[in-house]
């Protein structure tokens, strides 16, 4: 697919045309996250996910953020503790929520990351 066809495909609202773009496994997870850089924590007072990979999550967030931001986050998925650097890859301003694509991730942050969502599909 060309990188005009699947920008218009993503434009489309198709959640499919996501999904199809994604490495890892997502699975569903509700945990607190956190905005470590302060203007950005200013912003969100409440953050939950929606769902997580081993490459990013899903936000629930009724702040508005912009396509490429780039964002710190620190959060504790089933005990595992995360600071991690993202940058935002999609706003669904209707269903307040924000997808951000982890960025400079360790070898070890990334196998943790995926016996974290291990766990989640048990």
């Amino acid at each position: 697919m060309t990188s005009k066809a699947a920008e218009a495909e993503m434009s489309s609202g198709d959640p499919a045309a996501y999904a199809n773009r994604r490495t890892d496994e997502r699975v569903a997870a509700k945990f607190a996250v956190r905005f470590t850089q302060a203007e950005d924590a200013a912003r969100a007072l409440s953050v939950f996910s929606i769902n997580v990979s081993a490459g990013g999550l899903c936000l629930r967030t009724r702040k508005a953020y912009d396509v490429g931001a780039q964002v710190r986050l620190s959060m504790d998925i089933a005990g595992e503790e995360f600071d991690l650097t993202g940058v935002i890859a999609w706003v669904r301003d209707e269903q307040e929520a924000i997808g951000v694509r982890f960025t400079d991730v360790s070898d070890d942050d990334r196998a943790r990351l995926h016996r974290v969502v291990e766990r989640f599909k048990r």
